[in-house]
């Protein structure tokens, strides 16, 4: 048989939605991941006069790759690199799959040491 009763529509409760909508909030802040940024002070060029410069005492040549290193010729660790590296004029080879954050690193291993200086060839 059939109901006869008439149809009542009631009111859609928006609590329920609400605290759904709370739980997958709390959810992905918990659990995603926040990344520290340093800043690096990089000197610009600028135009003007030539003036001589002083030629470094020392030249090294470094090839920099995403799980290589090598100070010339000679393969190594980030970490042995900054302590071989104390003075003189540093050149850097990016190779092709070396990452921004790799550079990075790099140059923060370097920073702070007086009468080196660091260029990054492209």
């Amino acid at each position: 048989m059939r109901n006869r009763a008439n149809f009542v529509r009631r009111a859609v409760s928006m609590t329920p939605l609400i605290d759904v909508i709370f739980l997958l909030l709390l959810f992905f802040m918990l659990t995603s991941t926040f990344s520290t940024f340093g800043e690096i002070e990089l000197s610009q060029a600028t135009a003007g006069k030539a003036t001589a410069a002083p030629q470094p005492s020392e030249r090294l040549f470094v090839q920099l790759g995403a799980e290589r290193i090598v100070l010339n010729g000679t393969q190594m660790t980030l970490e042995q690199l900054a302590t071989e590296v104390e003075s003189g004029q540093l050149l850097v080879s990016l190779d092709g799959d070396a990452s921004a954050q790799r550079v990075v690193d790099l140059l923060v291993k370097l920073r702070g040491r007086d009468g080196l200086s660091v260029m990054v060839l492209e």
